[in-house]
């Protein structure tokens, strides 16, 4: 009965004979709550989001928008854009298909409508979605946007020898051209979240006719590669890696009256502190990306009236690892070796101490404010995925008591020891205030506890590299712990849940490049990881990834610490278009200033 009336409502939203809000009201009345029936309408291709806004009629035409930020582009290729940095850079120049809205709902850019089960777009059994381009569409340099350039960015992603970090989200496909604004994208089984190609920060598509001569092992001498030309808001006019990046309007744009600005401008350097001040206090720029310092400082800043803190959740988190594995001894020629073993941690005693060592509550309260909620989940929305198992505490007593009963005794000095291995951690991050001060807090807890810690503080640049011979890398994990931010950047968990399945492990083999960074292995979590990939009961699955959360959280090797907001600064006169599941600049197309 009750499945009969979803099924009923939902072809009246189809048909406009009842709204979208109307729908989420009736539908709660049901007992389901909001997001699930945002996700029904969402799997029927059916959008919360408003289409694009008229021009607004208080927007100051013309002008510069000019961007800080802290860690710059150091290349323009979305393919290859391994960091925040580089796929921001890049959503300048190039679209998907389609983005994901502030309540996770699909929106489309480069396509014509969101496939779904009613248009005909998503097939019944869920092997297959057919996309409609958007008509009218050109290439910077006056070439039109079709079907082809869609299928050659499969081919191009797919393509061992590209070495693309995208080709997680397409080697499962394939996809055919069925018209010049028609492709079919295929699936061996079933999938239920279809929407990971062609959309959002992976799904940006590039030329055809300038990246093809360049498919394969010479896909890094392309010119394009520094020189984007795309069908976004924007067209390049200078770019200098980690320095500036300068575009201008494109008079071309698919959008009538879009973008708003002649010009835009993303500088990069400096510090998150820096940037904050620059559009906070003194008003030099109009933006600064990622403003992750001290809450208690930005609120300072703020009273100098110039700008405003953007705070946006979705499902980014700030975490901690503790290797599993050896970061000191070698074995063909890699260190952190799935062949080794951790000695401290491969003890769950020490794990389990470590949890109790780290107070959430106090980092959250006295450092992020506003701009974090402490959480025990890897997995922290949407809602239907979270799980209420995971608690936490922080119980000096009990962490000591834990260690006690293992067999780590005291020595003179203070630090523990058991079989002849001292209880003594290296402990890195990236060179950030907020992280610093956490590095501080868990040292002198856990110098309470008799655990010695070295703290090691990097360069972001660094820290975050590709570079296969920086022996600093979070990839490489050359340390016994780690912290840094991860962004779940669609709101479904199936791709940021590949960080932990087995196949997926960083090592010498695959550069470094697997997403498995804290190379914790368990078959059930394996198991449990394909069986999700293929249910297209939302409420079972919702369940399996719940237990997946429980599984690697309940070990202890991943300590999560904040459910992390994307944090931004803005001049008060700049309106933005924000969402915590895809790029900032997913509608810099929108973005204006006010009179």
């Amino acid at each position: 009965m009750k499945e009969a009336l979803l099924r009923n409502m939902i072809a009246r939203v189809c048909c406009g004979s009842m709204s979208r809000r109307t729908f989420i009201r009736k539908v709660g009345a049901l007992g389901l709550a909001a997001p699930v029936a945002s996700q029904l309408l969402s799997w029927h291709g059916i959008s919360m989001a408003a289409p694009a806004p008229a021009p607004d009629a208080n927007a100051v035409r013309g002008g510069t928008l000019r961007m800080l930020f802290w860690q710059g582009p150091t290349l323009l290729n979305p393919h290859f854009a391994i960091g925040t940095k580089d796929q921001e850079g890049s959503r300048v120049f190039y679209e998907p298909l389609a983005g994901w809205d502030p309540e996770g709902n699909l929106f489309p850019i480069l396509a014509a409508e969101i496939p779904s089960l009613e248009n005909g777009g998503v097939s019944p059994d869920a092997t297959s979605v057919t996309w409609k381009l958007k008509p009218g569409v050109k290439w910077h340099d006056g070439k039109p946007f079709t079907a082809d350039d869609v299928v050659f960015n499969w081919q191009y992603a797919t393509d061992p020898a590209s070495a693309t970090i995208t080709i997680g989200s397409y080697k499962d496909a394939t996809v055919e051209k069925v018209d010049d604004l028609t492709v079919r994208v295929s699936f061996s089984k079933p999938t239920p979240f279809w929407a990971d190609a062609f959309v959002g920060v992976v799904g940006m598509i590039i030329p055809k006719h300038l990246f093809a001569p360049y498919i394969g092992a010479k896909s890094r001498e392309a010119p394009a590669n520094l020189k984007p030309v795309g069908t976004g808001p924007y067209r390049l006019v200078e770019f200098r890696p980690a320095d500036i990046v300068r575009a201008e309007r494109n008079p071309d744009y698919h959008i009538p009256d879009r973008p708003y600005f002649d010009a835009v401008e993303i500088k990069g350097g400096g510090d998150a502190v820096s940037a904050a001040r620059a559009v906070l206090q003194t008003g030099e720029y109009d933006y600064a990306w990622n403003t992750l310092v001290e809450d208690t400082l930005l609120k300072r800043m703020e009273a100098g009236g110039q700008g405003e803190l953007v705070v946006t959740f979705g499902g980014n988190l700030e975490f901690i690892q503790l290797n599993p594995t050896d970061p000191r001894k070698e074995v063909d020629g890699e260190r952190s070796s799935i062949k080794t073993t951790h000695p401290l941690f491969n003890d769950p005693a020490v794990r389990e101490a470590m949890s109790l060592l780290i107070d959430r509550n106090a980092i959250q309260q006295h450092i992020y404010g506003r701009l974090g909620r402490a959480t025990r989940n890897f997995i922290n929305a949407p809602a239907r995925y979270v799980s209420k198992n995971m608690k936490f505490e922080y119980n000096l007593e009990q962490a000591n008591a834990i260690l006690d009963k293992a067999g780590w005794e005291k020595g003179a000095d203070g630090v523990r020891t058991k079989n002849g291995k001292r209880l003594s951690l290296l402990f890195q991050t990236s060179i950030n205030a907020p992280r610093q001060k956490t590095q501080a807090i868990i040292k002198q807890a856990c110098r309470g506890a008799g655990i010695e810690m070295e703290l090691k503080s990097i360069n972001a640049s660094v820290y975050f590299s590709a570079d296969l011979a920086n022996p600093e890398s979070n990839t490489k994990f050359y340390a016994d712990m780690q912290m840094y931010t991860q962004s779940m950047t669609e709101p479904d968990p199936q791709k940021f849940m590949t960080q932990f399945v087995s196949w997926e492990v960083a090592c010498k083999a695959n550069g470094w490049q697997g997403r498995n960074v804290l190379r914790w292995r368990n078959d059930e979590f394996d198991a449990l990881f394909k069986e999700a990939a293929r249910e297209t009961d939302p409420t079972k699955r919702a369940a399996i990834y719940i237990r997946m959360n429980d599984l690697v959280v309940g070990d202890n090797n991943l300590q999560p610490l904040l459910h992390r907001a994307s944090v931004a600064a803005r001049s008060k006169k700049l309106k933005t278009y924000l969402s915590g599941w895809d790029s900032t600049l997913w509608r810099l197309r929108d973005w204006h200033h006010t009179a």
